[in-house]
C-alpha cells in the first residue's frame, strides 16, 4: 500500500511540475469558444507573442484574460446582452481587442507598460467601456454605436 502511495505522489509531483512549463511559454494560441447563457471562461498567458481569442454567443456571458510579456494578443466578441469582458495585458508591445453586439453589455481593458493599443467597439444600447493604460506610446480607441 505504501508503494502506491509514493507512486501516486510522484506521479502527481511529475504532472504538477509539466503542467506548469506550457503557461510560461512563448507563441501559444488559445481559442475558447462559448455559446448559451451564463457562460465563464478565464485565461492566463505568460511569455511572448502569444494569443487569446474567446467568442461567446448569448446572454450573461463573462470573459476575463490576463497576458503578461510582450506581443501578446487577445481579442473577445460577444454577442447578445449582458455579457461582460475584461483584459488585462502587461508588458510592451501588446494588442487588445473587444467587440461587443447587443445591449447592456460591459467592456473592460487595462494594460501596463509602452507600445500597448487597446480597441472596445460596442453596438447595441446601454453599453458601457472603460480603459487604463499606463506607461508611454500606448493607443485606445473606443467605438459606440
Amino acid at each position: 500500500m505504501q508503494l502506491v502511495t509514493v507512486f501516486k505522489s510522484a506521479t502527481l509531483a511529475l504532472a504538477l511540475s509539466l503542467g506548469a512549463t506550457p503557461s510560461f511559454a512563448d507563441r501559444n494560441h488559445s481559442r475558447i469558444v462559448q455559446w448559451g447563457t451564463h457562460n465563464e471562461v478565464g485565461g492566463g498567458q505568460y511569455g511572448f507573442g502569444n494569443r487569446l481569442t474567446v467568442e461567446q454567443d448569448g446572454w450573461s456571458n463573462s470573459s476575463i484574460s490576463t497576458q503578461d510579456g510582450r506581443r501578446n494578443r487577445a481579442v473577445v466578441g460577444q454577442n447578445g446582452h449582458r455579457n461582460s469582458a475584461n483584459t488585462q495585458q502587461f508588458g510592451s508591445c501588446n494588442v487588445s481587442g473587444i467587440a461587443q453586439f447587443g445591449g447592456h453589455n460591459r467592456a473592460r481593458a487595462t494594460q501596463s507598460g509602452g507600445c500597448n493599443a487597446s480597441a472596445i467597439i460596442q453596438a447595441g444600447h446601454g453599453n458601457r467601456a472603460n480603459t487604463r493604460q499606463y506607461g508611454s506610446g500606448n493607443v485606445t480607441v473606443i467605438v459606440q454605436d
